[in-house]
């Protein structure tokens, strides 16, 4: 994760991004299928080993199948099901289809790693997959196994919804936003002109942009997309601030509380750069800045993430000025769902050159 091989992986995908775009000439489009489809292809490289082309129907369908679920998962039915699974779970509804999805999915992941298996080559190994069934041959047997068929599905499965979601759903925002204040799309395009002209965009490049990484790093911060976080749990009793929490407890942290706490964001609920910029003009880092978590259970893919938001977002608004079609009233309220992804909405992409 964050490694120079991942990052030549992601300029590689930035330009498939960049021609898909180009293809709508400027005209208005929908960008959420094809901003997961080059997102997922980064943790499909490393995952499988290979891409797919944006309009591959395994893909597509892949996709809509997180996509929904990720939709489901906040529903009230879902929300219900999570509190009262044995009251809910004889009663029909959208919570079943997330079974069904993911019983879907699961069975794809197995169809990939039984054909690897088959022609696996210890001496050639391309994906997490070839080095997983690698190590389960090595494993001698015992009753505490670790790589076993369904560890390999459910880190998989984890791996690619997660990969994919949370960075295309930010990039999205990304765009939705520069539309919503061309006055900052206009500056970070002049801070790119400055520093990478129409070159290659580089992890190098970022520590000489500091208003191109307050702005990605604001991004994240005003768009919250995971307000709850993931659940987590208590490994051994403690006492927090004078409440008791036993072995095992079930622990939601709320990350708004910090994204959005006025003690360290002068504008929290304000779109503003300058949360992450000194008065000179300096990038300048802030501790309530916690998107991916914090602490041993934090984001595995983090510095992925980073890379991913910083290539995909400068090679985008190197070659495109991001517009809303004629007539078009933005909106930057949150739709349901398990992460607060954009309304959908679509985009003129106005090539710059």
């Amino acid at each position: 994760m964050g490694t120079r091989t991942i990052e030549d992986k992601i300029n590689e995908e930035t330009n498939y991004l960049v021609q898909a775009f180009n293809s709508y000439k400027g005209e208005p489009f929908n960008n959420t299928m094809i901003m997961n489809a080059a997102v997922t292809n980064i943790i499909v490289s490393i995952l499988l080993g290979h891409r797919f082309d944006y309009d591959d129907p395994k893909l597509q369908r892949l996709l809509t199948i997180v996509m929904e679920n990720i939709r489901i998962a906040g529903s009230p039915m879902a929300l219900l099901y999570n509190a009262f699974p044995f009251l809910m779970s004889w009663i029909p509804g959208s919570h079943k289809t997330v079974r069904q999805n993911s019983d879907e999915f699961d069975a794809f992941i197995r169809e990939i790693f039984i054909k690897k298996r088959n022609r696996l080559d210890a001496n050639d190994q391309r994906s997490l997959i070839d080095y997983f069934l690698i190590k389960q041959k090595q494993e001698k047997p015992n009753p505490e196994l670790y790589f076993h068929d369904e560890n390999l599905t459910a880190v998989v499965s984890d791996l690619f919804s997660a990969g994919m979601e949370t960075t295309s759903t930010t990039m999205r925002w990304a765009l939705l936003i520069m539309i919503k204040y061309p006055e900052i799309q206009e500056k970070v395009q002049s801070e790119i002109e400055k520093v990478i002209g129409s070159g290659e965009p580089q992890m190098v490049h970022r520590k000489h942009m500091p208003y191109t990484d307050a702005v990605i790093h604001e991004v994240q911060r005003f768009a919250n997309i995971v307000p709850t976080n993931l659940p987590h749990q208590t490994t051994k009793d403690i006492t927090l601030k004078g409440f008791f929490l036993p072995k095992g407890s079930y622990i939601i942290p709320s990350l708004t509380s910090v994204l959005r706490d006025d003690k360290y964001f002068k504008k929290p609920d304000e779109f503003y750069p300058q949360h992450f910029l000194d008065a000179d003009g300096n990038f300048v880092k802030n501790e309530a800045f916690l998107p991916f978590s914090a602490g041993k259970r934090s984001c595995a893919g983090e510095n992925m993430g980073k890379m991913e938001l910083f290539l995909f977002f400068t090679k985008l608004l190197q070659n495109f000025t991001f517009t809303a079609p004629p007539m078009t009233k933005l909106d930057l309220t949150a739709a349901i769902g398990f992460t607060l992804r954009p309304q959908e909405h679509e985009i003129c992409a106005v090539p710059r050159y």
